[in-house]
């Protein structure tokens, strides 16, 4: 079978206040916002593509999707946003294949951190 999907392209989703929403993600996380031409250009690395369960309760049923995003430091980066008053889940998860947090953006989409090993 030839592979002709390279990578995900794009990553899109409604928002209540999408400029302010998208200057968040740029502000915390780097991710481009309309001011920053939208292209975010990342490191290149492994991406985790699974559906859950309908009723799976590793987030939100309301939140048809959950944003995961591979970091490096992730002990640093809680403290850089805890500082910026971001909403950070107390729970942590370290398994083989690396560690893992969780905050929440200003509209309380629950956003995965991970650092693989």
């Amino acid at each position: 079978m030839s592979r002709h999907v390279t990578g995900i392209g794009g990553f899109f989703f409604r928002a209540n206040d999408h400029k302010a929403l998208a200057k968040w993600y740029n502000d915390h996380f780097g991710i481009n916002d309309q001011d920053n031409g939208w292209i975010w250009q990342q490191d290149a690395g492994p991406t985790v593509f699974s559906p859950f369960k309908r009723d799976s309760d590793y987030f939100d049923a309301k939140q048809p999707f959950m944003l995961n995003l591979r970091v490096r430091n992730i002990d640093g980066l809680l403290k850089r946003l805890e500082a910026a008053g971001v909403r950070i889940d107390p729970k942590r998860q370290d398994e083989d294949y690396g560690r893992f947090a969780w905050v929440y953006d200003p509209e309380g989409n629950k956003i995965e951190l991970w650092e693989p090993k």
